[in-house]
């Protein structure tokens, strides 16, 4: 169990400050008692938070936010691939060799993604929850297993989204409402009544 929290803002009228990462983040300690770490676009758009349990890649070089080579991915995750060693042994078929851990799954999620785009899903089993920032198409990416085993709870509000593993990272943002929007959709197949 780790910690995963961060934010996108979509225009310059909030700028993400490390301070504010660190609060989302710490509310998290009990996931991520190993550590926690953070990262922040140089412009200021842009943050991601994480609290680590290290399980299975106990080294530093496994720290998150984990970037790939060229700072054009950063990570946050919580889960497990089962698979990553196949998935490991099948980029390295296909000529990766840029390694800087010897078999963290987060890492092997980031280079998939280099390799693959966002199908890189179809080849994961596991459980996992995640925040995939791509800076090349200024993309954030908010991905759950498929049966939603490890939590991601999001917001969109004054022009940012913010998300988290849990909801009260969401509430250190001091400007986010303490209330829940539930939407129906009306089914035009019912009769209405007058």
């Amino acid at each position: 169990m780790c910690g995963i929290a961060g934010t996108l803002t979509f225009d310059d009228s909030f700028q993400v400050t490390e301070e504010y990462i660190t609060r989302m983040r710490d509310t998290m300690t009990h996931r991520g008692p190993d550590g926690g770490s953070l990262w922040i676009s140089d412009n200021k758009r842009v943050g991601l938070g994480h609290r680590r349990l290290a399980i299975i890649d106990l080294s530093s070089m496994a720290t998150q936010p984990m970037c790939n080579q060229d700072k054009t991915l950063w990570i946050v995750f919580n889960g497990e691939i089962y698979n990553h060693a196949e998935i490991r042994t099948e980029l390295n078929q296909l000529g990766f060799r840029k390694w800087k851990t010897q078999h963290s799954d987060t890492e092997v999620i980031l280079h998939a993604f280099e390799q693959w785009g966002i199908d890189c899903l179809h080849k994961f089993r596991g459980m996992f929850g995640m925040g995939l920032w791509d800076e090349k198409k200024r993309e954030l990416w908010l991905i759950r297993d498929r049966i939603g085993v490890k939590p991601l709870y999001y917001s969109i509000h004054h022009n940012r989204i913010t998300f988290a593993s849990e909801i009260k990272a969401l509430l250190q943002d001091p400007e986010q409402k303490r209330d829940i929007e539930i939407y129906f959709k009306k089914s035009s197949s019912r009769p209405h009544s007058k």
